[in-house]
């Protein structure tokens, strides 16, 4: 069955085409490249994994709470929409939500994986093309698996939300060889980072958890790409060039903040959108939901040099200005941390399940 029978609303079936500006660079400097980056593509070499291999599939998966999480944790929870609602109502609104935050995931990476192939193209450096070579292999990775969860737990895709499409276009269609950098690697992919530990953090399905540990894993790395490129970068570029990269950074953050409203399913379930976004909009566990989801975003805009005072009165005004402070090296190594003891977890199941079974079968071979 193709993807496009199971989208909640039609889709093109053509190529959505995005025009694309800049040069091809090309260096002939070979030798001569940053240690940072460099280190960082060996471990880009060296973590690369298989999805079909690493993830065990056969984990089941509850369609209509894919998360695993109790009911105070959708969005509209306590609102009157959500109390009017019957239980086999509930459980579609629940589908619905997975759904949609799974398929923006995986449109986000087909995002990550067009720019990490665009990165190649356009940067000057041999060492960032070299790594961002390896980050084009990650996404590929990472598309292929949220397609095939999406599909084969859920089995319903939403279209890509447009705030997230118009923020894609507009760091691909600009001309300036920093600029996908900065919109993929900095906020879309900070804003991913950030909402795949918060989701990992708070379900307790074995296999939504495994899965997203092991694409942060790969994440770390892509948004520490970023941060080493850029800083170097704007540390040479004028007042008024910095300003300009400010301003893409605050509408960026306003796109990602208004990304995750989730209009699109308030309409798909026929609810009164108005009110759910303002139900939303207003509830301490969503307001607390959005701050997390800048805490990789915003040290990592103060730590490459855009921190000038119109970002910060954005950060004031979207309420997450507290996050500038944290440690992102320590959030990046925990990261990677817990995708390794998960493995380890994992290993040392199935193993004692192999145990099992090997000692079920010599035990009806004897009888």
């Amino acid at each position: 069955m193709s993807s496009h029978d199971l989208y909640t609303t039609p889709v093109d079936k053509g190529t959505w085409d995005v025009p694309a500006a800049g040069a091809a660079r090309f260096s002939w400097e070979y030798d001569d490249g940053r240690q940072r980056l460099l280190d960082l593509y060996q471990r880009g070499k060296d973590k690369q994994w298989d999805a079909t291999e690493r993830i065990d599939w056969n984990q089941p998966v509850d369609p209509c709470n894919v998360m695993g999480m109790t009911p105070d944790m959708n969005p509209i929870y306590g609102s009157r929409q959500y109390e009017k609602l019957n239980e086999q109502e509930r459980d579609e609104l629940q589908m619905n939500l997975s759904s949609w935050l799974f398929s923006q995931f995986l449109h986000g990476e087909q995002g990550a994986l067009t720019v990490a192939a665009r990165i190649v193209e356009s940067v000057p450096d041999m060492d960032s093309k070299f790594y961002a070579a390896t980050q084009t292999m990650d996404e590929a990775r990472h598309v292929e698996l949220f397609n095939r969860f999406t599909r084969e737990k859920i089995g319903l895709f939403y279209p890509i939300n447009p705030d997230l499409a118009k923020l894609l276009a507009d760091a691909l269609s600009d001309s300036r060889w920093d600029m996908p950098y900065l919109g993929m690697q900095v906020l879309i992919e900070g804003l991913a980072l950030a909402a795949f530990g918060v989701h990992r953090e708070l379900a307790t399905t074995p296999l939504v958890k495994q899965l997203l540990a092991y694409v942060m894993q790969d994440e770390a790395r892509h948004v520490a790409f970023g941060r080493i490129a850029l800083r170097d970068y704007y540390a040479g570029l004028t007042s008024a060039e910095l300003a300009d990269r400010e301003e893409f950074v605050v509408e960026g953050c306003y796109l990602m903040r208004n990304r995750f409203i989730m209009r699109e399913v308030w309409e798909h379930m026929g609810f009164d959108v108005a009110e759910c976004v303002e139900f939303t909009d207003k509830s301490p566990t969503q307001q607390f939901f959005r701050n997390l989801l800048f805490s990789r975003i915003v040290p990592c805009v103060k730590d490459i040099g855009l921190w000038g005072a119109k970002v910060q009165h954005a950060y004031v005004d979207l309420g997450v200005m507290d996050a500038a402070d944290s440690d992102l090296d320590a959030l990046m190594a925990a990261d990677e941390d817990v995708a390794d003891r998960m493995e380890r977890e994992h290993a040392t199941e199935l193993a004692a399940r192999k145990v099992e079974v090997d000692s079920a079968i010599a035990a009806g071979s004897a009888s």
